[in-house]
């Protein structure tokens, strides 16, 4: 079965980076969705950033368009989340998510969080003002 499992969180000050990382595992991806999302206390799930396994289009959140950067390792099979210039406001636990979409779905599913089955354990990242 798939198997999602992240990496990278931790304690960082506000302006720094952090790299996460998603191991994926159980299932060739080719045609998956690879999703990230977070949650911070009494928040709902959000959208962060996603990509095509085998695509080179990149989705963003408004709130990270420019700092994060969404790229996959195919030789580790690994998904990864690259934070720069983190603030306060990105505290939050972050998930990894995988989804085979059809391909006559438009890429605004990709946003809902409802729509992956796989998901991650998730990783903490706090951000210290």
């Amino acid at each position: 079965q798939v198997q999602l499992v992240e990496s990278g969180g931790g304690l960082v000050q506000a302006g720094d980076s952090l790299r996460l990382s998603c191991a994926a595992s159980g299932r060739t991806f080719t045609n998956y969705v690879m999703g990230w999302f977070r949650q911070a206390p009494g928040k709902e799930r959000e959208f962060v950033a996603a990509m095509k396994w085998s695509g080179v289009t990149e989705y963003y959140a408004d709130s990270v368009k420019g700092r994060f950067t969404i790229s996959r390792e195919d030789a580790k099979n690994t998904v990864s989340l690259q934070m720069n210039r983190l603030k306060p406001e990105d505290t939050a636990v972050y998930y990894c998510a995988a989804q085979s979409f059809p391909s006559f779905y438009s890429s605004s599913y990709y946003y809902r969080p409802n729509e992956y089955e796989h998901w991650g354990q998730g990783t903490q990242v706090t951000v210290s003002s």
